[in-house]
C-alpha cells in the first residue's frame, strides 16, 4: 500500500492513475484544501480499481501514523503543499507552515511507523536563477522565492535524514512546468481562483472564462522574445513517479529532474493551444515582471540512466490534452 499525500490534486491524482494502473495499492490523505474529492472519483473511474481516501492535514502527526499503520504502507509519494511563488511572497509563513512543518511532521510520522520508502515533489525552482543551462542535478541550489526555498528546506531535511540513518531510501524529484492532463478529459488541473501558471490561464481565455492573456514582457534573449520554459506532460511525470518508486528497491537518496530537456516559449504554447483548440488567444504584451529569467530547461540525461525515463509526449499533446479537460469541464470540478 502506498500512502500518496495531496492525492487529490493535479499531480497527485495523475500519479494515483499511474500507480493504480501498475497494479499498486493506494491511500490518498488529502485535507482539499485546493484540491476536489470528485478530481479522486474520477481517477476510481479511469483505472477500474478502488482507492482508499483519509481526509487529514499532513500537519497532524497523530493521524499520519494512524493511516500509516492502519493500512499497512510501505512507501509514501509526497505531494501535500502549497505551490504558487506569487502567494508565497504574500503569504511565507502559511507556506513555511504547510510545506516545510507538513513535511517534518510527515517524516516523523514515517520514522515512527518504521516505513522508510519515500518519493518526494521538490521542484526547478530550487535551481534559482540559472548559472547554465540545462539545468544538471550537480547545479548550484539557490532559490530565490519562499516557494522555492520550501522546497529546498524538504530536499535538505530528506538528505540530512538518509544521512543519519542510511535504511531509508528517498527520491527527490525536481519537476519542470507540469502541463496537460490525462488523455479521458476526466481530471485536470483546476486552479483556485486566478491561474499562476501559463497554460491553465491560456486555457480559461480559450474557454472564455478570462478575456485576454498578458505575456509578461517580449524583450528577453530567445528566438522571438518571449520567456521559455520547459513543459512536461503531467502523464509523463506520473510515469517518473512510478520509474523513481521501482528504483528505491534498495536504501538510497537521489535528486533527479523530470522536464523533457527542450525549451518552449510562450508565443510557442499560444499558438499550440490555438491550434489545439481552433480558437483565438487574444493577449497583451505587458512589461517583465521582476524576478524572470530568459529561459530555463532539464538536463535528462540522469533521469533516463537512473530511472530508465523519459518524457515522451509533444507540446501539441500536452496542448490537445489540456484542452480536452478544460472544454469537458468548462468550471474545473465545479
Amino acid at each position: 500500500m502506498i500512502l500518496v499525500t495531496g492525492g487529490a490534486g493535479y499531480i497527485g491524482s495523475h500519479a494515483c492513475v499511474a500507480l493504480l494502473s501498475t497494479g499498486e495499492d493506494v491511500v490518498v490523505f488529502d485535507n482539499f484544501c485546493n484540491s476536489s474529492p470528485i478530481a479522486l472519483e474520477r481517477v476510481q473511474k479511469i483505472c477500474g480499481r478502488p482507492l482508499t481516501v483519509v481526509e487529514g492535514d499532513v500537519r497532524d502527526q497523530a493521524a499520519l501514523e494512524k493511516v500509516l499503520t492502519q493500512y499497512g504502507c510501505t512507501s509514501v509519494m509526497h505531494f501535500a503543499g502549497l505551490k504558487s511563488v506569487q502567494d508565497s511572497v504574500a503569504q511565507p509563513l502559511e507556506y513555511y507552515d504547510q510545506n516545510v512543518i507538513g513535511s517534518h511532521r510527515l517524516l516523523r510520522a514515517m520514522q515512527a511507523t518504521g516505513v522508510r520508502k519515500i518519493v518526494f515533489s521538490s521542484s526547478a525552482t530550487v535551481y534559482g536563477t540559472p548559472q547554465f543551462l540545462p539545468y544538471t542535478e550537480e547545479h548550484p541550489l539557490s532559490a530565490v522565492n519562499p516557494y522555492g526555498r520550501t522546497k529546498l528546506m524538504i530536499e535538505e531535511m530528506l538528505r540530512d535524514q538518509y544521512a543519519s540513518d542510511t535504511s531509508w531510501a528517498v527520491a527527490i524529484l525536481r519537476y519542470f512546468n507540469p502541463v496537460g492532463a490525462h488523455e479521458s478529459g476526466l481530471i485536470g488541473e483546476d486552479p483556485k481562483g486566478v491561474p499562476n501558471n501559463l497554460v491553465p490561464f491560456v486555457a480559461q481565455v480559450a474557454i472564455g472564462r478570462r478575456e485576454r492573456l498578458n505575456i509578461w514582457g517580449n524583450d528577453y534573449e530567445t528566438p522571438d522574445g518571449t520567456g521559455v520554459r520547459d513543459y512536461i506532460h503531467v502523464m509523463d511525470l506520473a510515469a517518473g513517479h512510478v520509474s523513481a518508486l521501482k528504483v528505491l528497491d534498495q536504501p538510497q537518496c537521489f535528486s533527479v529532474n523530470l522536464g523533457t530537456g527542450a525549451g518552449s516559449s510562450v508565443l510557442e504554447v499560444v499558438r499550440a493551444f490555438e491550434t489545439a483548440s481552433g480558437r483565438a488567444i487574444p493577449f497583451d504584451i505587458k512589461p517583465r515582471r521582476a524576478g524572470d529569467i530568459d529561459a530555463y530547461y532539464a538536463a535528462t540525461d540522469y533521469a533516463s540512466k537512473l530511472l530508465g525515463w523519459s518524457a515522451t509526449r509533444s507540446l501539441q499533446t500536452m496542448c490537445a490534452d489540456h484542452w480536452r479537460w478544460q472544454s469537458s469541464n468548462p468550471n474545473g470540478y465545479a
